[in-house]
């Protein structure tokens, strides 16, 4: 999946706002900010679009997350 903002996270961006960490959502390539972020996107944009799977956007890391699932996939 390609990034649709591979610079961070697409709304904090937009907003000006900073983030801890990144997610790539699966379904579409949105890139949110992560949980321990203070404006959470990634899991806003889950809530806001049922798509269920991201995976880190951190160099280095290749991890998924299922929100369906709440487990590591």
């Amino acid at each position: 999946m390609t990034a649709r903002t591979p610079e961070g996270c697409e709304e904090c961006l937009a907003a000006g706002d900073r983030w801890v960490h990144l997610r790539l959502c699966l379904s579409c390539g949105h890139v949110g900010c992560c949980d321990s972020s203070p404006n959470r996107h990634a899991t806003r944009h889950f809530h806001a679009t049922n798509h269920p799977v991201i995976r880190s956007f951190e160099p280095g890391e290749a991890w998924r997350w299922c929100y369906v699932d709440d487990a590591i996939v």
